[in-house]
């Protein structure tokens, strides 16, 4: 028992046995006569004593096991301060530890005894008490959890006392604070969820409090929250996130890049309302931040982008919006945009699922190879097989605007080549790929980069071609592409002054040497080029083994073909037999190749009668107004075969150096625009002989090439007269039948 210097006891025993009673009255009544006490020291100043007085009150009482001495100890700790008064702060050191330290005890009494006399201390003590505020606001946070109610409900109204005094200290050091606001942040317990929202919100409020510029240390804990079961919690939290989003508008300065990486992380949250609140974060701070958020920009793409195909509307419309905000800010390397990020996080949403996302990927590569063109040809190896790979999408939107995107890598003639070569490669290893996409492609590259200088490209690389099989595939389905899709329409017609135009002859010849996998691809060139006596002679070089199934689809393909507005000029001049007699020849050896019960048989057996039996143009002066020589003869042979005879009917008639209007005779070259079509038809005979060598050794079936249909809004769209008749009729030529014997 602690005594004064004359022995006297610093409280009577039965002071002391009132205080440790079980009865909350007697330890009050206790409690009065130790605030006398006290105040009695204080008075006389004698800190000596009250030193010793306090240290009875926290050794035996505040830290007796006795639970009773423990409450006892309490309320008399609580009555000392306010005997104490304004001193009470020179003895802060003994009297609130012991306090705390009560905070965890088993009793829930002594818990609830001590959050009272804290309370009373804080009262008295006021600003003062800031210089424990950590030491309290951790006591508290366990308390706000605590399983007693009555328990929960001191330390709230504790709680609430404790702000009041912190938002009126000019003590308080929110940088001693933010560590342990920190620490706490993703604690689960929706008691102390409230509790530190609460805290957040009040020194929020506090002008000379800059919890703005600490927002990055408890922002995540904060969007943590906004996917809590507690509609309570979730509530508080968007409260307080809404309050700091619009200070971060009306401050001068914010650390903008920090909170992005926390915002980039929560974008990806399974969570519906925290992905919305942190794409509107976003969508803000890309509108505010200027420069500062540029090395940033590669991480915020990488949200947004899958963003922007949410099944929630909200947030596909904020995702939207922030990406072109996004793409209105030209960002330069210097400034530390990193185009290889950017460019990484486009490829890999080109696998993404959902169409939006692949389109916007597509322009994002787009858009940096038009502005950072050398930058991003330097990554070329990286996304060149993406893009090719993205031409199997099954949105023709997609492959429209990959096909928009490798032509704009190909604008010089090296990306150009390799383009060209790679594409070739992915048609030659995916069959797939070539079979639903490759007319899309070749259209669409032809459109974007100049029809003519994508042919010749690609048939100077099919004339090389070591797979035969392959080449022949590609080079007949650009052979109708060349005949049928609107784009070409330029390319025809310089192919049809080949004989008269420099152009048009260097085109011709640039395409017959690959064209040659194709006996029919070659003839269609030389109906388009108007090489009708090449035409013939090509026909009569087939042999026996060149006529087989596939060159009678072919060849039942080029009589619809024949039928369509491109050919046109072509049936015109069967109205002068006598002046084109190799084109009546050539049309008649198409139809002695075909099966009299195919329907392309009498489609052309149709057309040939038509041509009139008499001549009235371009005649010999001995023959006006006559019969054109042997045409009768021709259509009775016709009727009973016989291809060599028919070809004894018709003469060829030269009224000049030229055949044909303006055909060069084909032995030889003459004149600047000749062309040696004697060197044509055996670089014809060597190619066929390769192809008979190469399918004895590989006997698998060819592959074929089907066009697609009409794609509105590309400019791919067919004339209902041209492509799209071509097409149906492509299909019906597989079912063409050999005759019977």
């Amino acid at each position: 028992m602690a005594k004064m210097a004359d022995g006297i006891p610093l409280l009577s025993a039965s002071t002391q046995r009132t205080l440790a009673d079980k009865l909350y009255e007697k330890r009050k009544n206790a409690a009065r006569e130790v605030e006398a006490v006290i105040r009695g020291l204080v008075a006389q100043q004698d800190h000596d004593r009250i030193s010793s007085l306090l240290s009875l009150l926290v050794n035996d009482f505040a830290l007796s096991p006795q639970s009773n001495h423990r409450k006892g100890g309490l309320i008399g700790l609580a009555a000392a301060t306010m005997g104490l008064g304004s001193e009470a702060v020179q003895h802060l050191e003994k009297i609130i530890p012991p306090v705390l330290n009560s905070f965890t005890d088993q009793d829930s009494r002594v818990r609830y005894y001590a959050c009272e006399a804290l309370y009373n201390i804080a009262k008295v003590t006021r600003g003062d008490l800031v210089l424990f505020f950590n030491d309290i606001f951790d006591a508290l946070c366990k308390l706000s959890a605590d399983s007693e109610p009555s328990v929960q409900q001191a330390a709230h109204l504790l709680d609430r006392l404790v702000k009041d005094i912190v938002t009126e200290s000019d003590q308080f050091s929110i940088e001693e604070f933010i560590p342990l606001l920190r620490e706490r942040m993703n604690v689960l317990n929706p008691f102390v969820r409230q509790f530190l929202v609460g805290w957040i919100t009040v020194l929020d409020s506090v002008p000379d409090i800059d919890m703005l510029g600490f927002l990055p240390d408890f922002l995540d804990g904060l969007f943590n929250m906004l996917s809590d079961s507690s509609h309570e919690i979730r509530q508080q939290a968007d409260s307080a996130l809404a309050e700091f989003l619009q200070e971060i508008k009306n401050a001068p300065s914010v650390d903008y890049g920090k909170m992005a990486e926390i915002l980039v992380q929560r974008a990806a949250s399974a969570d519906e309302f925290t992905r919305l609140t942190s794409f509107t974060w976003l969508n803000e701070f890309v509108k505010l931040s200027g420069e500062q958020l540029v090395p940033y920009y590669a991480d915020i793409l990488g949200a947004i982008l899958p963003a922007i195909s949410d099944q929630e509307e909200k947030i596909r419309v904020v995702a939207k919006e922030t990406n072109e905000e996004l793409r209105t800010v030209k960002a330069e390397p210097a400034e530390g945009f990193d185009i290889g990020a950017v460019l990484v996080i486009a490829r890999r949403e080109l696998g993404s699922d959902w169409e939006a996302t692949r389109l916007e990927a597509l322009r994002w590569i787009a858009l940096l190879l038009e502005r950072h063109r050398t930058e991003v040809l330097s990554f070329l190896d990286d996304i060149f097989p993406a893009l090719l790979s993205s031409l199997a999408d099954t949105s023709d939107e997609v492959v429209c605007l990959v096909l928009e995107v490798q032509a704009c890598i190909a604008g010089d003639a090296q990306h150009f080549h390799r383009l060209m070569v790679f594409l070739v490669h992915k048609f030659k290893i995916e069959q797939t790929l070539l079979e639903k996409r490759g007319t899309l492609a070749l259209r669409r590259l032809c459109t974007l980069l100049d029809a003519e200088r994508v042919y010749r490209e690609l048939a100077n690389i099919f004339e090389g071609e070591a797979d035969l099989e392959f080449a022949t595939t590609m080079v007949q389905a650009l052979n109708l592409i060349l005949l049928t899709a609107p784009e070409l329409a330029e390319m025809r017609s310089l192919l049809k002054q080949s004989l008269l135009n420099p152009a048009g002859r260097d085109l011709f010849v640039s395409l017959s040497a690959s064209w040659c996998h194709s006996a029919i691809a070659t003839v269609s060139l030389c109906l388009l080029g108007q090489a009708y006596q090449h035409a013939s002679a090509v026909i009569q070089a087939l042999g026996e083994s060149d006529i087989n199934v596939n060159l009678l689809v072919q060849v039942d393909k080029l009589v619809r073909l024949l039928e369509t507005p491109t050919f046109a000029y072509l049936r015109l001049q069967l109205l002068e037999p006598g002046r084109y007699p190799s084109l009546l020849k050539t049309l008649y050896g198409l139809l002695m190749l075909l099966p009299q019960q195919s329907a392309a048989f009498k489609i052309l057996r149709t057309r040939l009668k038509t041509v009139p039996s008499q001549t009235f143009m371009h005649m010999q002066p001995s023959l006006p107004h006559t019969e054109f020589p042997g045409l009768s003869a021709i259509r009775r042979t016709a009727s009973a075969g016989g291809y060599s005879q028919i070809l004894s009917h018709i003469p060829t008639i030269q009224t000049s150096s030229t055949s044909e209007d303006g055909e060069r005779s084909s032995d030889n070259i003459n004149g600047p625009l000749g062309i040696n079509f004697a060197a044509q038809l055996k670089q014809f005979e060597h190619m066929q002989h390769q192809h008979h060598l190469y399918q004895s050794q590989n006997k698998a079936p060819r592959r074929t090439l089907t066009p697609p249909p009409a794609q509105n809004g590309h400019h791919l769209s067919r004339t209902s007269d041209d492509v799209s008749d071509s097409v149906r009729r492509t299909r019906a030529a597989s079912q063409v039948r050999l005759p019977k014997p």
